[in-house]
Formats: C-alpha cells, sequence, structure tokens
C-alpha cells in the first residue's frame, strides 16, 4: 500500500481482510451442522451469519446451559465455541474447545473446531498441528486445506497458502469459500485487482453466501467504486443487516480519501499486475 496511507488505517484493512478470510476458511471446518437438532442439544432454526447481534445472544446462552449440563458433548460444545466466536468471545471458545477436544480426543469435526478457535486466538502454529491432526491423507478434507491456507496467509506465508488453497480447488473446483479465501489473500499483499477477479468468481457461484459478497463489497469499496460495493453489500441481507455493513464499510473507506489512493496505486505504471513482494 502507498506510503502516505497511515498505520492505522493500514492496520484496519488488514485485519478485516484477515478476519473475513478466516471466517470463512474455517466455518465449514465442523460438519455439526446436520446433528444440531439431535439429542439434548438446543436447535438453531437460523443460520448464525444471519442472526443479529440480540439472537446470537440467546443461542449463545441456550447453547452455554447446555454445555454447562454436559461440557463432554462434542456436537453442543463445537456449536457453543463457534457462537462465542461470533459474538468477539474467542479466548472463551478457546478454553471451551480445550475442554471438548480432552474429552474427545480423536474427533476430526472436534480437532477440526479446536484448530478453529486457535486461530481465531492468535495461536496460528498450534492451529496448524491441531488441523493437520484431524485431516486424513488417503480422504483429504478441502475445508481443512482451505483452513490451512487462512492459517498460513496470517502467518505472513502468501506463497504457501495459495498454493494450499489451489490444493484445495483440485478436490473441490469452483468452491466459493475457497476462492474467496484466495481472493482475500491478495487483499492482504495490496493486490486488489487480482483479489477482485477471484471474488467475482467466487460470488457468482450458485452455492456463494452473503460472506463472499460482503468481501467482494471490501475489495471493490477498496478500489474506489463505493456506490458498487454499497450495492453488493447490500444484496441478500435486511436492512438493518446492510446498513451495519456499509457503515463499516464507510467507516473504513472514508479516512483520507484512502480509497482513492488505492486506485492511484493501481493505476501506476509498473503496477499494473498489482504484484507485491512478501
Amino acid at each position: 500500500m502507498p506510503a502516505s496511507l497511515t498505520t492505522t488505517f493500514t492496520n484496519r484493512i488488514l485485519q478485516a481482510a484477515a478476519a473475513s478470510l478466516i471466517v470463512l476458511a474455517l466455518a465449514g471446518c465442523s460438519t455439526t451442522k446436520d446433528r444440531m437438532t439431535t439429542g439434548s442439544v438446543p436447535k438453531i432454526t437460523k443460520p448464525v451469519e444471519e442472526m443479529d447481534a440480540s439472537e446470537l445472544r440467546v443461542a449463545t446462552d441456550r447453547l452455554g446451559q447446555a454445555y454447562e449440563k454436559n461440557p463432554r458433548d462434542p456436537v453442543n460444545g463445537v456449536n457453543y465455541a463457534n457462537l462465542l466466536r461470533m459474538n468477539g468471545r474467542d479466548a472463551q471458545a478457546l478454553a471451551v474447545m480445550q475442554q471438548v477436544a480432552i474429552s474427545n480426543p480423536s474427533d476430526r469435526n472436534v480437532l477440526a473446531a479446536y484448530g478453529k478457535a486457535q486461530a481465531a486466538a492468535g495461536q496460528f502454529q498450534q492451529a496448524l498441528d491441531t488441523i493437520g491432526r484431524a485431516q486424513t491423507p488417503d480422504r483429504p478434507d478441502w475445508k481443512l486445506i482451505s483452513a490451512e491456507g487462512a492459517i498460513l496467509d496470517q502467518m505472513g506465508k502468501a506463497s504457501d497458502a495459495r498454493q494450499r488453497y489451489r490444493d484445495a480447488l483440485d478436490i473441490q473446483p469452483n468452491e466459493p469459500s475457497i476462492l474467496s479465501n484466495l481472493g482475500m489473500s491478495y487483499v492482504l499483499t495490496g493486490d486488489l485487482r487480482t483479489a477482485e477477479t477471484y471474488l467475482r468468481s467466487a460470488a457468482s457461484q450458485p452455492t456463494a453466501d452473503s460472506r463472499v459478497r460482503q468481501n467482494l463489497a471490501l475489495v471493490v469499496g477498496l478500489q474506489g467504486r463505493f456506490p458498487e460495493a454499497e450495492q453488493i453489500a447490500r444484496r441478500e441481507l435486511s436492512p438493518q443487516q446492510a446498513d451495519a455493513n456499509v457503515a463499516y464499510l464507510r467507516g473504513m473507506l472514508s479516512q483520507q480519501s484512502s480509497w482513492q489512493k488505492l486506485a492511484a496505486k493501481d493505476k501506476t505504471p509498473g503496477t499494473a499486475d498489482g504484484s507485491n513482494t512478501n
């Protein structure tokens, strides 16, 4: 990014991109979704990414009560940790998954969720080790491979990360979450044009969800096309969610007309490919 951008702005952009990448990469690592309504596990009738703050708190409280009754239950423990992270309670989510993992040391879903919690708490090498234990070489899980890529990106190892995304795409071609992670990887190194290419491809897939489109909105906005970014950000969301997303984009992109500076960078001779050294 241009040296004229403040350190604060640069850090906020990188944090937003990294957070988006980690969420998408790891959201599907656990396969407990189809088991949420079995046994004594409280029912979750709405996707967590579509819940507002009040709904998240209620769901978290209900799952927390179930966790207190049986902290060994792998399904409830994983779901509870997921909701804790959605509420920004990463340290507590990690503590929950530590306990669940002790009781279920060979459960692949638990190990994947434990790695997710470690990554969210900044324990990147430990997360890689845990996710590695969850992987099975004879039947590799593309979600775990993509998750490894997201963690490597957090560690500043962009080339290794992108190779893992491509490995995941070999198993699951055109998967929007992988394409989105690959796009956000280029955001982290300032290559917005390449990032947009991958994110547009991700958003065009039939199974793309709103998180993919919000990442695309961020990248479009960073290049100075805010009306287009706002239009993308408002698709398929409730008015309240859309307003919140647009307000967040405006807050990031309004500082020092920073999106114009980033757009100007893309037009600078010698940077037509948007390449960056790592």
